[in-house]
């Protein structure tokens, strides 16, 4: 299979600037440089950002270069977003968090250029610009655009019009100074991505090539990033390993064949074998467990993943020894939760805190060995559960049955 069949087949390529016999002619040729640019608004990237890295490395492990633009420049002023002006960020911040995206970049793609798009436009001054670049982009193109057509109603700034000017200027250098001459972005970017393309045509006479791929979402139809509430940081001090395993075991059926072709490099014999054994015994869903692990594997490494293993496992079995209360708390977020400040015995602390309705049925847990305390099945209704048993000073874990958790933050 081919790189361009490989793409296809995964559902990566969604839209192409020209044809895509180009493209594909182009992708299965010789080695070329591409792009693929991120604009600083965070310390770390997520999941979100991760198919768009996925791909980086898809197109590297083929023989193409990678350059992975930090956007310094476009990062002061801030993508138009469908329904309100980004927030501008300090300087100060903007240095700091492309700092955290170059190393993360630098371990994640190590074969990849890394470029700032400041350090071209730092010194370019505006009436330059608009000379050089503003002449060559009518107006009415920029405001045929999607993103730019739903702001109007409400409002959008010249700044965050000029976004486009800025990105497509961004291909044209980068395609004049690293022979840079494709373009690769989520289906988001395709405006920015087309104006790119138009001034590469426009000043040099020249043909680049560009494709975008499909935004990947959760099974609410909400994109994977921090401005939809559910990010995923990539950075382990903010996201866990074991949480991105978590979530990603927990991935509906629905979605988790679309996520193994994207997030994984698995081969499509792998894949389609793996998900032909999901179909067949849904239960053990290996598709999901095979897609937390590879993503995690790859992200921070194999120990990393095989230790957010064995936490899922431990904690499926209510066995919390050796496990670190945010791996617990993650495992079972969601799960009731009450104050634990008043000690009681233990009858007392089911029936005041909904793990059971009276103390009789308390009693019937109780003798029937189906409660535990941090993983210790406990039989004497008088046992008085004292804060200093809390894991780490912090929780107490009650487990009523073999699923029910409740929490008693201590």
């Amino acid at each position: 299979m081919t790189l361009f069949e490989d793409l296809k087949w995964r559902g990566l390529i969604k839209d192409i600037a020209g044809e895509e016999a180009e493209l594909q002619k182009v992708l299965d040729g010789k080695p070329f440089a591409f792009y693929w640019g991120t604009d600083p608004t965070a310390d770390s990237l997520h999941l979100g950002h991760y198919s768009s890295l996925c791909m980086a490395k898809r197109l590297a492990n083929a023989g193409h270069q990678p350059v992975l633009l930090c956007g310094g420049a476009t990062g002061r002023i801030g993508d138009p977003r469908p329904t309100a002006e980004r927030e501008i960020i300090s300087e100060e911040k903007v240095n700091n968090n492309i700092n955290g995206i170059r190393n993360q970049i630098k371990r994640l793609v190590p074969t990849a250029e890394l470029v700032d798009n400041y350090d071209w436009m730092k010194d370019y001054t505006f009436l330059n610009f608009l000379r050089d670049i503003g002449k060559y982009i009518n107006v009415n193109y920029m405001l045929d655009k999607d993103i730019i057509r739903r702001r109007l109603e409400t409002g959008i700034t010249f700044a965050e019009f000029s976004y486009m000017l800025l990105q497509g200027y961004d291909f044209l250098h980068l395609y004049q100074a690293k022979n840079c001459i494709m373009q690769v972005a989520g289906s988001d970017q395709w405006g920015n991505i087309t104006t790119g393309v138009d001034l590469i045509r426009k000043v040099l006479d020249k043909t680049a090539y560009a494709f975008t791929m499909p935004l990947i979402l959760d099974p609410t139809g909400k994109k994977f990033g921090k401005s939809e509430g559910n990010a995923l940081w990539l950075e382990k001090s903010l996201t866990s390993p074991y949480a991105i395993y978590q979530y990603l075991i927990n991935s509906d059926d629905s979605k988790v064949l679309e996520y193994l072709k994207v997030f994984t490099f698995l081969s499509r014999e792998q894949i389609e074998d793996i998900y032909a054994q999901q179909q067949a015994a849904p239960e053990t869903r290996i598709a999901q467990k095979t897609l937390a692990w590879e993503v995690v594997k790859d992200l921070h490494g194999k120990e990393e993943a095989d230790n957010a293993v064995m936490v899922s496992e431990k904690l499926f079995k209510g066995d919390f020894k050796g496990l670190s209360v945010n791996d617990i708390m993650t495992g079972l977020k969601g799960v009731p939760s009450f104050d634990y400040k008043e000690e009681l015995p233990l009858i007392d602390v089911l029936v005041n805190n909904g793990m059971a309705s009276s103390k009789r049925e308390a009693r019937e847990f109780i003798k029937g060995n189906a409660v535990s305390v941090n993983g210790e099945v406990l039989n004497d209704e008088t046992k008085v559960i004292t804060r200093d048993m809390a894991l780490e000073g912090k929780i107490l874990i009650f487990r009523r049955g073999k699923k029910k958790y409740f929490i008693g933050n201590v």
